[in-house]
């Protein structure tokens, strides 16, 4: 997706042309690229699809606060200080791919693009180099998940990668609209994903808003085939319960079916995954429990800021700052159940 002015971006670009080639594969060794391929707040690199180390140096002569966001909208590097005169510096590993989003969308800008915000923005210095020996944390899912192409809408994986350090990169395959059924089905899906997880690969799962038909015999087989097709590429499996929907009972629970992800024929999905993971002996991440949990805290009003009530009467897909909290827990359960080393994940 275009999300800068490329007559601009195109007197810093690169004069090399593209090569396609997958994206796990790193292209051949070359100079880091840098600060060549900016303005004053965007980056341009010409690189074909795979997996990228950046480093940055962050500060100006006065005090500064950068983040950096990159392709769809995937938060890279969350908002960082650096006192007037010195310089910080940052590093995280980025997944390019085509599409660079959703996987039934558009292909979006070829390259790698990246994005300065915050409150004061300041790079000093940027290098871009392939990632050697990147581990990639691939995602499965629907639109709760997915980079979600326009704002105000975010998917929780969107958020998930400025948690995470230099040596594991996110590759979101989640899409739009996809059940257990749509996403075994269709080629661009987990067709697409499967031959590129590689051994010691984490593969996050969260699949259940769109099983509104879905019977549970059909519902916990699929979620075994994901299941053993990831293992069969010796990647790592987690199974994910899906985040609630804001629906609130008269008392203030959300103990009703629309919440918790029931669906017409009866089917308790949160339960399926955690009997699924249980007998597949399958890490489990209880999204459900946990969203559920702060949601009720938060109350009627509090809680219409995680999602996008206030701005479309949305009660399923998060706002920004809503992805951002649901990428904090899936963050922290990677760390508590030893998925992810502690010293590969951010959380200053």
């Amino acid at each position: 997706m275009r999300r800068f002015n490329l007559a601009v971006l195109a007197t810093v670009a690169l004069s090399a042309g593209l090569t396609a080639v997958p994206a796990h594969a790193a292209p051949e060794r070359h100079r880091p690229l840098g600060l060549e391929n900016c303005t004053a707040t965007a980056c341009h690199f010409d690189v074909p699809a795979g997996t990228y180390d950046v480093s940055v140096l962050l500060g100006g002569d006065a005090a500064s606060s950068t983040s950096v966001s990159g392709e769809t909208r995937r938060s890279l590097l969350p908002e960082t200080a650096a006192p007037a005169g010195e310089r910080v510096a940052r590093s995280f590993t980025v997944n390019v791919r085509t599409p660079e989003g959703e996987p039934t969308g558009p292909a979006g800008t070829a390259g790698l693009d990246l994005v300065l915000g915050g409150t004061a923005p300041a790079l000093a210095d940027i290098r871009v180099t392939p990632a050697r020996h990147a581990r990639q944390v691939f995602l499965v899912g629907d639109s709760t998940v997915c980079d979600q192409p326009g704002d105000p809408y975010s998917g929780w994986g969107q958020q998930l990668p400025q948690y995470l350090r230099k040596g594991v990169s996110v590759a979101n395959y989640a899409d739009s609209g996809e059940s257990t059924v749509t996403y075994l089905a269709n080629p661009q899906l987990f067709a697409t994903v499967q031959p590129l997880i590689r051994r010691g690969d984490l593969v996050l799962v969260q699949l259940a808003h769109n099983d509104k038909t879905t019977d549970e015999v059909t519902y916990r087989t699929n979620l075994e085939t994901l299941v053993a097709g990831i293992r069969e590429k010796g990647g790592e499996p987690v199974l994910v319960t899906p985040i609630v929907r804001r629906w609130f009972n008269s008392d203030g629970t959300l103990n009703n079916n629309t919440a918790l992800l029931v669906n017409g024929l009866g089917v308790d999905h949160p339960a399926v995954i955690r009997s699924v993971a249980a007998a597949q002996d399958v890490p489990l991440i209880d999204l459900t429990a946990k969203t559920k949990s702060v949601v009720e805290a938060l109350g009627v009003e509090g809680s219409k800021a995680l999602y996008l009530y206030n701005e479309k009467r949305d009660n399923t897909h998060t706002s920004v700052h809503g992805a951002t909290v649901y990428a904090e827990f899936v963050r922290d359960e990677l760390v508590a159940q030893h998925l992810l080393p502690a010293g590969r994940v951010r959380t200053e």
